[in-house]
């Protein structure tokens, strides 16, 4: 594979640990800033150094609170404003020293926090998706709803940076959310206890009573295009005879995973395209040898379906492979190249925009399904963990219908 640079903002997780985020990883591959001659677009966007320099030397020497003139903070917030002020809410975001550290944890399997994906949407701080085996998830929380609170504090008009770092602590603490929910108009206040988590990004087992398995995919972490083909390759030796691809709750990260996923489906192509500032287009088309080209595929998607995940089921759903059933994805459509800076910080910024191999636009728009099942408030979310101890009588009559359709869809391909 060609050297990529990630697909997603995997999350600005409130994973976090005692250090801070959310999700995926920084991926070390990303390009430098060039030096080389300025473009003259970027000249023509250009700030003005000396206002800057002018307002920050009042506020150093006339600020009433000389306590709260520490540079590292007062630093972070002037780069997150920066970036903030680009309006490209939830996408292109300041990560700190320990976000960075935080986001590399995750992408290797496992951290310290909650459990949730969150961004800034509408001026409100939203859940994008819960964590497989997290304690947000534990808990009952959705993709959709929003937090209000937290510890009894109001979030309301704070930048996600702030928000993330009340959220975040040491594993076996406790945080309190006040969790809104825009369905039922009603808000509930949620105590989370922060816990070391292991994230088993591929899962898979048979369905009871059905001849398919149902293949779980919880992030797009580096190796999983080759861990889902070994799985699929388990599948074939079974005999099974179709897949639920199961994307729900699905943040993103690696782009390159994220194709090679969608490879194992599909014989020729593009997986997705990508177009930059300049309206230029890049192919990304489908890698060979793909184990499962005409095996029977069906998607699950919901509001957490984000990032690399919407490339995958966009890609399938293109060219018509495969059936999606669920919910719109969340709109997660472009690409983030990491930038890192001399401290240790890093500035994610969207370079490019992603379009599905017909030209959809992903961006604010998301993946619609083909077969639209809203999943009722209440309802457990079934994983592949969780059929061991089921049979199918208990499958069928479960609160996730979502899944249901899946298996219903999946025995008429």
């Amino acid at each position: 594979m060609s050297p990529r640079i990630r697909s997603s903002f995997v999350a600005l997780l409130v994973a976090a640990v005692a250090v801070s985020f959310l999700a995926g990883a920084v991926v070390d591959r990303a390009l430098r800033v060039p030096t080389k001659k300025a473009d003259p677009v970027a000249q023509s966007a250009g700030p003005d150094f000396s206002l800057i320099h002018q307002a920050w030397d009042l506020i150093n020497q006339r600020y009433v609170d000389r306590s709260a003139l520490v540079s590292g903070p007062l630093t972070a917030g002037a780069i997150s404003g920066l970036v903030d002020s680009l309006g490209d809410t939830g996408h292109s975001t300041y990560l700190t020293p320990s976000m960075v550290r935080d986001e590399r944890s995750m992408m290797q399997g496992e951290y310290v926090g909650v459990g949730l994906e969150i961004t800034l949407k509408n001026d409100s701080v939203v859940i994008v998706a819960p964590l497989d085996g997290s304690p947000a998830l534990k808990a009952g929380l959705h993709a959709g709803e929003q937090i209000r609170k937290v510890n009894g504090r109001s979030v309301e008009g704070l930048g996600l940076n702030e928000v993330v770092s009340m959220i975040v602590g040491p594993a076996d603490t406790t945080v309190v959310l006040t969790i809104f929910n825009p369905a039922s108009g009603l808000a509930t206040e949620i105590p989370l206890r922060r816990a070391r988590i292991h994230l088993a990004n591929l899962s898979w087992k048979p369905f009871p009573g059905y001849p398919y398995a149902d293949v779980r995919l919880a992030a797009f972490s580096r190796g999983i295009a080759d861990e889902l083909r070994a799985a699929l390759l388990k599948v074939e030796d079974m005999k099974l005879q179709g897949v639920v691809l199961d994307l729900r709750n699905n943040p993103g990260g690696e782009l390159d995973e994220a194709i090679g996923v969608a490879s194992q489906f599909l014989t020729g192509g593009d997986v997705v395209l990508e177009r930059d500032a300049r309206g230029r287009v890049t192919h990304d088309p489908v890698e060979s040898g793909g184990v499962a080209p005409h095996l029977p595929v069906v998607v699950l998607t919901n509001e957490g379906t984000a990032s690399g995940a919407e490339i995958v089921a966009g890609a399938l759903q293109d060219a018509h492979r495969a059936v999606l059933v669920g919910e719109t994805t969340f709109g997660t459509g472009t690409v983030l190249q990491n930038f890192p800076l001399s401290d240790g910080s890093s500035l994610l910024l969207a370079v490019r925009e992603w379009l599905t191999p017909k030209g959809r636009v992903i961006w604010h728009k998301g993946i619609v399904p083909d077969v639209h099942v809203t999943l009722p408030a209440d309802a457990t979310l079934i994983a592949p963990e969780d059929l061991g101890g089921m049979t199918r009588k208990s499958l069928d009559e479960s609160s996730d219908v979502q899944m249901q359709k899946a298996l219903q869809v999946l025995s008429r391909r």
